[in-house]
């Protein structure tokens, strides 16, 4: 456990009352605050909220009430004083019973006046200047309750007078299922921050704990009937170095691993209990079973021997479906998780598990044949309907990664939708269980800014605003069908986060948009609002200590080009209120003594753009971000292309290819042409004959996405657009492994021309389906 985290680590009442740090917040839409009014901002914001003249007063006579006869309110009632104390210096006393006229200045927590409409997780609160009535139908609803309380408090410590604007709130969640997932199989985590981060998901009002406990890359679960998972499985010889698209892979020496014993696993679920979230665990099959195989050889289709894995990716080996011991042994393990896990919904995994072993393997081939099987897609079928058919016996309802699909859904499993929304949109349209967690928007081990400005990730971006835009229910499912949608949770893999800090990192500040895009509803979600409430939770995160990632500071730069009137108009954003955006032009680091940025700024010449934000007293937010633009002959002029560009990748069109700036390594980065089995062929016209000395055009290479450098690349001049005249021909062409962008040039000595040509053919061309077809990414063309 490293330092940091060793302070950071508080008692159950400093945790509970750090969890529930706020800051008060913004009036409810449409509502007027008068000057008496205090602020009030809550994330996620209620269903229904009226703000009223006065506030309520926390003193040292301050009481909390709860419904006599009941352990239950009692801690809830305790959990709150806590986190009073944390924040004011004043732990009011807790009392089994209900309050009467003479009770004074009191907070008061019952199940005597709930409204029906508002289910299991529903409240009210009225705050009063005498008092504090927290109500609802079950005891989750209030304990979540508490958190809306605690947001109603200062950011951080005070010893000054505290008080609670006077409101009434009605809410209820819009989503029965608000998730957070949690991989500790790629890189362990201690179980101190296991349950600070079920702080975090009840400090959001989410409800359930993804916990995915075992992969290739390691087993974190004690089983006690097959203690070699532990004692081989949980631990690794090394770790890749860098990102997996970095070649050749190099690797540490250093061991890795840990696992959690049983023991600590039922103090993590009683945990979990205590603050009414249920923890699922994911124990991954039929595939990514590499670490228990390494301890296991004899269940997996070739006998091995295996090794845990100490890189990232799918890979072949997975367990055997046509033996019987490999039936046996997931019961035997899962017999051990339930035992361990109050949780009805038990998650399978599922996902990316090769057919290649089962295609070769005379045990899998008699199965598919004994069992009346098509092919492999359907033994997969076979096994995840076997191991639901246990489990449903057990009183346990299986979930899987939306593969399980794939060969016929077994009967009452849920499905988790990763690979887009379709998956889930299937399962509903079947009458199953969905949980919504796409990659577009709920990945969050994906980029959440500018990459260059970003710790490594696995690649994508989602940023805060795209967490917000989600919207889990897909419109083309019918009423009833959209009953099927339980709701959604965020991803978070760690394949490229070793650390607590890291975590905090790319979990921070996204999970308080996809907590309100969870509860509250559609209708009333504002994201300039948002913007407004997130900062003061900010300043919360900033109270607890938690290393939230600032990328929403960052200046985005967009540059469109106006080819009509050869310029580039540069845009400047922050997805953050209350900054003040400050730029140079020359490379020049930004200060406030620099150009305050106004609106957008036009560019005829080259420039080195750099841009960060600022606070009103002038202190620096963001990161510095940076963007070149090279104003050369063919800059924003008329480009034809032969062949147009796929329709995923279009980036601003064939202007793309002249718009003055360079593309990352990136393919996803929006400045990338891309061609799919097909030439590029662009002719640029420089609207005059003039003198030109070179030309020179970029292509992308990342092999592990099918984008492949062309085979040849022809450079073509021309006076009148008809008769080229051939200046280079490229043939050799870098082979080498890894992620790159290869610049290719022409000289072209004192010559004059109209129109440029560039040809890359395509290495695999093909216009069929079945045709191994290769991607083709190009980049600016310039001309000097």
């Amino acid at each position: 456990m490293n330092l940091r985290f060793r302070k950071k680590i508080v008692s159950i009442a400093a945790a509970c009352a750090l969890a529930g740090m706020a800051a008060p917040f913004t009036v409810a839409q449409g509502q007027q605050k008068t000057s008496s009014q205090q602020t009030v901002s809550i994330i996620p914001q209620p269903v229904k909220m009226t703000q009223q003249s006065g506030s309520f007063a926390l003193g040292k006579d301050t009481r909390i009430f709860v419904d006599p006869k009941n352990d239950e309110l009692r801690k809830i009632g305790e959990y709150l004083a806590k986190s009073l104390q944390e924040t004011t210096g004043l732990q009011p006393a807790v009392l089994q019973k209900a309050p009467d006229k003479n009770s004074g200045n009191h907070i008061y927590l019952t199940l005597s006046s709930p409204v029906d409409t508002l289910g299991a997780e529903g409240y009210t609160l009225k705050v009063q200047p005498t008092q504090v009535v927290l109500a609802a139908k079950e005891p989750n609803g209030l304990f979540l309750g508490t958190q809306t309380i605690r947001q109603l408090l200062p950011t951080s410590k005070t010893t000054a007078p505290v008080t609670l604007p006077a409101l009434e709130i009605v809410d209820k969640p819009r989503y029965q299922w608000r998730g957070m997932h949690l991989d500790i199989a790629r890189h362990f985590q201690p179980v101190e921050f296991v349950k600070q981060y079920i702080d975090y998901l009840a400090m959001h009002k989410m409800n359930n704990f993804h916990w995915h406990l075992t992969d290739d890359q390691g087993w974190r679960i004690e089983i006690k009937k097959y203690p070699k998972l532990t004692e081989e499985g949980a631990w690794r010889n090394g770790t890749l170095i860098g990102h997996y698209s970095d070649q050749p892979h190099q690797f540490t020496n250093e061991r890795h691993g840990g696992y959690y014993t049983q023991e600590q696993i039922k103090d993590v679920v009683k945990y979990a209990q205590e603050r009414y979230i249920n923890v699922v665990p994911e124990i991954e099959m039929p595939g990514h079973a590499l670490a228990a195989l390494t301890a296991y050889p004899e269940l997996s289709c070739t006998g091995g021997p295996f090794e845990v894995e100490k890189k990232w990716g799918v890979f072949d080996d997975v367990f055997c479906a046509g033996n019987e011991q490999t039936f046996s042994f997931l019961e035997d393990v899962m017999t051990e998780v339930m035992a361990l896990f109050p949780s009805k919904i038990l998650h399978i995994g599922g996902d990316e598990s090769p057919k290649t072993r089962w295609e070769k393997c005379p045990k899998c081939q008699k199965r598919i044949a004994n069992e009346g099987l098509k092919d492999e897609h359907e033994l997969q079928s076979y096994f995840i309907q076997r191991m639901e058919k246990f489990l449903n016996a057990k009183g346990r309802t299986i979930i899987g990664w939306d593969e399980i699909l794939e060969g016929g859904l077994a009967p009452n499993a849920y499905v988790m939708s990763w690979r887009g929304t379709e998956g889930g949109i299937a399962a509903a349209k079947q009458h199953h269980y969905v949980v919504m967690t796409p990659g577009s928007h709920v990945y969050f081990d994906h980029y959440q800014g500018e990459p260059s400005l970003e710790p490594t990730a696995i690649g994508g971006l989602t940023t805060l605003q795209k967490v917000y835009s989600f919207e889990p229910t897909p419109a083309e499912l019918s009423a009833e069908e959209k009953k099927y949608i339980l709701g959604a949770q965020a991803n978070v893999w760690t394949e490229y986060i070793h650390t607590t800090e890291h975590i905090e990192y790319m979990v921070f500040p996204r999970i308080s948009a996809l907590s309100e895009v969870l509860w509250t509803p559609a209708a009333q979600k504002d994201w300039n609002d948002f913007q407004v409430r997130m900062q003061q939770q900010y300043k919360r995160y900033d109270a607890m200590g938690i290393n939230y990632a600032r990328s929403t500071f960052n200046v985005k730069q967009q540059i469109q080009v106006d080819p009509a009137k050869s310029v580039a108009n540069v845009n400047l954003s922050t997805g953050a209120k209350g900054t003040q955006i400050f730029y140079t032009l020359d490379g020049s680091e930004p200060t406030t003594a620099s150009q305050a940025y106004q609106g957008p700024v036009q560019l005829t010449n080259s420039a080195v753009i750099k841009a960060a934000s600022f606070d009103e007293k002038g202190e620096q937010l963001s990161k510095v971000s940076t963007k070149e633009l090279d104003v050369h002959k063919a800059f924003a002029q008329t480009v034809e292309l032969k062949n147009p560009s796929h329709r995923n990748y279009t980036a601003a069109g064939p202007t793309t290819l002249v718009d003055g700036q360079l593309a990352t390594n990136s393919f996803t980065n929006g400045q990338w042409l891309g061609f799919l089995g097909t030439d590029m062929e662009a002719v640029i016209d420089l609207k005059k004959k003039q003198r030109i000395n070179s030309i020179t055009s970029s292509y992308l290479q990342t092999k592990n996405d099918g984008i492949h450098l062309p085979e040849q690349v022809e450079f073509a001049i021309s006076n009148d657009g008809k008769k080229y005249k051939t200046v280079k021909v490229v043939t050799e062409i870098t082979d080498k492994p890894g992620v790159f962008k290869e610049v290719l040039t022409a000289e072209v000595p004192n010559k004059k021309a109209r129109y440029i040509k560039v040809t890359a053919k395509n290495p695999r061309p093909g216009s069929k389906p079945e045709d191994r077809r290769a991607w083709l990414f190009a980049d600016e063309i310039i001309v000097k």
